[in-house]
């Protein structure tokens, strides 16, 4: 049996699989936490990744390994390869007004989306490096290579300590605002304007399904990939499919084989990993909301479903606005989430656990209808991440978003993505293999528009519109 391993270095933890290369039938798989913040040392991830590979039985004996981790994080390396400060994560804020600042000096949103497919906001990387040559130049001026926590990982595995060998794929490339999904190039004049005249090395880009090396154990090394990419690959998703991820953060996004130039900025023109696109939408707010409001109402997650399912739909006029941790989609960083609609009568547990699962689908609902408005055909939606875990998420789910809801069996996507990704170098076939996806349970339900109509109206309020 020949043994692929994929890896998705995530923003709280650090997940392995080993994986059957030719089935994809995991054999064994481990896991070590990630610090919190919105900072981190990458050593932090390179420790979790070897605790987690440890856990999971070694790698010595693996034919090929990919790694998927979370997009955006931007990690400077100066010319010796040295990390120069702590890497800045997606979640991290404090470049809002730096993406505000490109977005104007570029001639605004429009003239991002026609040259990258990708306007700044505060998670893409472009707008992390602005903050930097502003607020930290002499790190800016130290800084020789720039990369991904994909990039950073795949080259500690490769054992090099030269920048110039730096790796990357499409779809994490697609992610820092100075790349191209279209045309699979970078736009270093962008690069260059981020960081007011400074142009530091950028990793090669992997076509689909090539090599991006060898690990220093000998194993073919896979290009890698940004986790939403990953997530797709590790499910099987083809051009038609939408897929809802809701973990920290709330993601959609579809396979298509065209690109998309969203003037709004809301859609993201991201690329997959197979060669396609994969325009995106990512919301600040995913699953957490559900525990934030599990802790208030006193109750475990079970409990949080059963009292949603008690509650109507539209939870008695009831309506929450989900944006606890500011939010991305709409680029609001600095709103606030909202209890909408409050009276004697329809304040009660049930309602307060409904309006949270209802208002986070509605959220999820705006993003998809932004995709499908970039003309890109939404024909299956496939909810994946820790919320779909949620039985009462599955079945309001399909209400909300007008449509069949089809839920794979819980497993981790975006580390098996990699493997599939790996086991496709190895084998340096034309296509990744055509592994088993498991079970997908399917939810129907009656749509329900007028619930998200309430939510948009309530989402205007919240914004003061």
């Amino acid at each position: 049996m020949t043994l692929v391993a994929g890896v998705d270095s995530s923003t709280q933890s650090c997940k392995v699989v080993v994986c059957d290369a030719d089935t994809g039938v995991t054999v064994r798989s481990g896991s070590a936490p990630h610090p919190g913040g919105t900072e981190v040392d990458p050593v932090e991830w390179w420790l979790a990744l070897g605790q987690a590979a440890e856990a999971a039985g070694g790698l010595d004996d693996v034919a090929a390994v990919s790694v998927a981790a979370q997009q955006h994080g931007m990690i400077c390396l100066d010319a010796g390869g040295q990390v120069v400060r702590k890497a800045l994560l997606w979640n991290d804020i404090r470049s809002s007004e730096a993406a505000s600042d490109l977005v104007a000096e570029l001639g605004g949103a429009a003239e991002w989306a026609d040259r990258t497919g990708v306007v700044p906001v505060a998670a893409i990387t472009v707008a992390k490096l602005r903050w930097l040559a502003d607020v930290e130049p002499e790190h800016a001026d130290a800084t020789a290579a720039v990369c991904l926590p994909h990039d950073w990982l795949t080259w500690r595995l490769s054992g090099s300590d030269r920048i110039d060998d730096l790796r990357t794929d499409r779809s994490d490339a697609s992610g820092t605002g100075y790349f191209v999904a279209e045309s699979g190039r970078y736009d270093l004049e962008l690069l260059e304007l981020a960081l007011r005249g400074r142009r530091p090395s950028v990793p090669a880009v992997v076509a689909a399904g090539d090599r991006a090396g060898r690990a220093s154990t000998g194993a073919t090394l896979g290009a890698g990939a940004g986790d939403n990419a990953a997530a797709a690959l590790g499910i099987g998703a083809e051009p038609g499919d939408c897929v809802v991820s809701l973990g920290t953060s709330g993601v959609v996004s579809a396979v298509s084989d065209a690109a998309s130039h969203d003037a709004s900025g809301l859609v993201a023109g991201f690329a997959d990993a197979t060669g396609r696109q994969l325009p995106l939408v990512c919301t600040l707010n995913g699953a957490p909301v559900l525990a934030s409001v599990a802790r208030m109402l006193g109750v475990d997650f079970d409990e949080l479903d059963r009292l949603a399912l008690l509650a109507p739909a539209g939870a008695e006029g009831l309506i929450l606005v989900p944006y606890f941790d500011g939010e991305r989609s709409p680029n609001l960083p600095d709103a606030h989430g909202a209890l909408h609609g409050v009276t004697t009568r329809n304040l009660v547990p049930a309602n307060v656990a409904r309006s949270a699962i209802e208002g986070l689908l509605s959220s999820i609902a705006f993003c998809v209808e932004r995709i499908a408005g970039q003309g890109v055909d939404v024909r299956r939606v496939i909810l994946v991440g820790g919320g779909a875990r949620s039985e009462a998420v599955r079945r309001i789910a399909p209400a909300i978003l007008g449509m069949p809801v089809h839920v794979p069996t819980p497993a981790e996507y975006v580390a098996l993505g990699a493997a599939r990704q790996a086991a496709w170098a190895f084998s340096e076939s034309a296509a990744p293999p055509g592994w088993s996806f498991g079970v997908t349970a399917s939810y129907e339900a009656d749509p329900t528009p007028w619930v998200v109509e309430r939510y948009n109206v309530a989402q205007r309020l919240t914004l003061g519109q």
